[in-house]
Formats: structure tokens, sequence, C-alpha cells
């Protein structure tokens, strides 16, 4: 394939690539340190009793718990390596693998901003990142350079674009446009917050939301990418992510958005920021065109073109996307519903006939129970634990019921089973979950 195409080698400014690197990296520094101090290390991976995997990834383990807290200062260093561009290739890779193997350890936390991180991590081992305003050229470790192959951007435009309009497109359902919910259930309990919490006592006020939230990711890529509307969309992104922040306690989210949305502006933005640092874009360089390794290009296809698609699975599964999950994770869906669920789970011994109630805060912390209580896979991985667990006890054939009762966007709690099934004869797989009664 002929890959000369202006609009993947064009030589551009690396300014903008600069300014994301440097963003992200420091992002990635806080959002670790935070997670060090706030004790979710001991918490999420060294007093848990049980981690819950995600499908085709049992096999990864959490390390002793003096590792763990290594794994976290080596994602600090080498986030900082990213940031200054020190090492720069080593601590891209170094930091994806060790933030995407704390994250494979345990579904329980899955968010979709920590998948985002994964992917950006990703796609900036690939890039030149480094070949201006970093450690790696002060320390002659690689050729300066004011100009990069304009794919070298492009791409994290694209991802966030990917972000943004799946998590507008799956807004527009019945329940999100119409109902206004989860909105319709969230807003009235912020009616305390200072300045707009007023807002929330209408009840006009969710629909209100529900589209502008809709209309807002379906929209502001291009509203971003367009020079004259450029300044304003930004404005709203600023507005809108501190907003959802405040109102739904999601972390780091709001922030990482926001500064990843900088590789928008124009090339002389990005150089005018530079400049006060030591009008750096003002020297001399001598001709360093850049090549472009053809199966670099040729990945970057198939990985985005995964990207464009794997969201999209969940339409071959029947039934409600919410009610049984299939397909959920990983499709850039950002607070769509208000899902809760209580579980009560029987051992009975195959050979005394004995039966009891499992009290499940002896085995899962809090979080871990509320979220095990309303997804399927969760549900099927604590039954097997729970007979392994019995068994290693003296149970002859445990088998492992329960009585789990979802209520989903305010409407009441129904079965999501048969509460009879003894779920360690069920085994997890990309397969229909047909055990899952019809929502």
């Amino acid at each position: 394939m002929n890959f000369s195409h202006k609009h993947i080698f064009k030589q551009t400014s690396i300014a903008p690539l600069i300014t994301f690197r440097i963003v992200f990296g420091f992002m990635a520094l806080v959002s670790t340190a935070r997670f060090m101090y706030l004790g979710w290390v001991k918490e999420h991976f060294i007093d848990a009793k049980i981690h819950f995997k995600y499908f085709g990834f049992e096999w990864v383990q959490a390390l002793p718990p003096n590792l763990m807290y290594v794994v976290h200062i080596i994602m600090i260093i080498t986030a900082l390596g990213v940031m200054i561009g020190a090492f720069y290739r080593i601590s891209a890779i170094v930091f994806f693998l060790t933030f995407t193997y704390t994250e494979l350890i345990d579904i329980t936390y899955y968010l979709n901003h920590y998948y985002f991180v994964s992917i950006v991590a990703f796609l900036l081992i690939f890039v030149p990142a480094n070949r201006l305003f970093s450690i790696d050229v002060y320390l002659k470790k690689v050729i300066p350079s004011d100009k990069v192959p304009i794919w070298t951007i492009n791409i994290f435009k694209l991802q966030l674009a990917i972000v943004y309009i799946f998590a507008g497109l799956i807004k527009i359902n019945f329940d999100w446009l119409i109902n206004a919910l989860p909105l319709k259930i969230w807003l009235p309990a912020a009616d305390n917050l200072p300045i707009i919490g007023w807002l929330f006592k209408y009840k006009f006020t969710p629909y209100l939301f529900s589209w502008i939230g809709m209309l807002y990711d379906t929209t502001i890529v291009f509203w971003l990418f367009y020079s004259k509307t450029r300044p304003w969309a930004y404005v709203s992104v600023i507005i809108f992510h501190i907003l959802t922040g405040f109102l739904f306690q999601i972390g780091v989210f709001p922030i990482v958005m926001i500064g990843a949305t900088l590789i928008f502006f124009s090339e002389r933005w990005h150089e005018r920021i530079f400049n006060y640092f030591g009008n750096i874009f003002h020297k001399k360089y001598q001709p360093n065109i850049m090549k472009t390794n053809s199966y670099v290009i040729y990945f970057l296809l198939i990985f985005f073109t995964f990207q464009l698609l794997f969201p999209w699975r969940f339409l071959f599964y029947k039934g409600n996307l919410y009610w049984t999950e299939q397909g959920y994770r990983f499709g850039w869906r950002v607070m769509l519903m208000e899902k809760a669920g209580t579980a009560t789970f029987h051992v009975k011994d195959a050979k005394t006939g004995r039966e009891g109630e499992v009290l499940n805060t002896d085995f899962l912390n809090n979080h871990q129970e509320k979220q095990m209580a309303m997804q399927p896979d969760m549900i099927l991985q604590y039954a097997h634990f729970l007979k392994k667990h019995y068994e290693a006890l003296g149970m002859i054939c445990p088998s492992i019921s329960a009585e789990i009762y979802v209520t989903l966007n305010g409407k009441p709690s129904k079965l999501l089973f048969d509460p009879k099934l003894d779920l360690t004869k069920i085994k997890d797989s990309w397969a229909e979950k047909t055990w899952i009664s019809p929502y």
C-alpha cells in the first residue's frame, strides 16, 4: 500500500504533541500519586480476598504487597519520564504495561477513563513526542525536530472523537432522552450544590441536561476541529466536565478530558505557549524529515478498526443491555444508568444436604459487593470462588445458588435469574447468557 497521502505524512509542528505529552504525563503522575495517597493500593490489591477477573485475563494476579507498591512507584517515575521526555520510549512502554496490569487485576474497579489512559499510553509508544522540549534532547539521546508527520497528532484526535461520539450515540435511547433517566434520579439529590443547586429542583432540568449531554458528546469534536468555534467549544468542555465532576464524583476523568482536548488547538496556539519557555520554536534545525514505518501504519489501521467496531458487539446479544451487561464495558458508556442489586448466596453440601447462607462481607469489601450484586459475570465468578472455598473446608461438591434482586433506573427490583439455579454449573463465556431472566 502507498502511504504517501498528505493527510497521513504531511509534516506539521510538533508543538501540539509536546503539549499532549506533558499534560498526559502530569495527569498520570498526579493520578497515581493520589491513588497511593488515598490508600487504594492497600484497599484494592492487598486487603482484597478475591479479585474479579476480566474474561480471558484470569491469569493476571496481584503481586505480594510490597511489590504492588513498587509497581505504583514505577508508574509515578515513568509518568514523570513521559512528562519531561526522559528515556521517553522506555517510560511510555513501562507506564503502559504497569498501568494496564493494575487495571487487569480486578474488574470491580473498571472505569472508562482507566481504559482511555491505557489506550493513550499505548499510542504514545509509537510517536516521537520527545523530539523537542525534553530531557532526551538535552542529553542528545534523540535528534531534535520541530516537525512530525501529522498522523502522530491525529491519532489522539481520533481517539478522543471515538470516546465522545460513542458516549453521545449510546445516549440516543428512550430512557435517556424521553424519560430523562437516570438524571431524573440523580439531579434532585444535588439541589444543595453551590450556585446552580437551585436549578435541580425543577422537573424540566433532568430533561434539559439529558439532551444537552447527548448533543455535547455527539458534536463537541466537530466544534473543536473548526477554528472559529474552537475557543467557545473548549469553554464548554471545561464547564461540562467540571459540572459532571462535581455532580457525579467520577475521579480525575473530567481533568483528563479537559487536558487531552487541548490537542485540538492550532499549531501556532501551542507554539505560543512554548515561546514563554525559551523561544524554542525560533531555533533553526537542520532538515529532519521523520520517516514512518509502514508496519506502524498498518498496525494503527487495525487498532482503530477494532476501536470503532468493538463497542458495537452488544448488538449480537438479545435483551436489555443495561440488564444483562453483555457488551457493556469498553463501549464508552458513561453514567447511563442507575442500577443496584442485593445478593443473598446459599451454599449446599451435596453429601449431607445441609444448606447455609453466605455472609458476603466475609469475602468482599463494600465496593466489590455493590458491583458484584448487579453484574452477571461477577456473580458467576463469586459463585465459583465460594465453591472452591467451601470445598477447602471439607464440603462435598457444594452447590451455590443466589437470590439476586436488581433495580434499574428506579424501577421495582426483580430477580435477575432463577434463585434455585446452581451457579457452579455455569461457565462464563462470550456466548449469550441465557440463564438471565428477561427484563
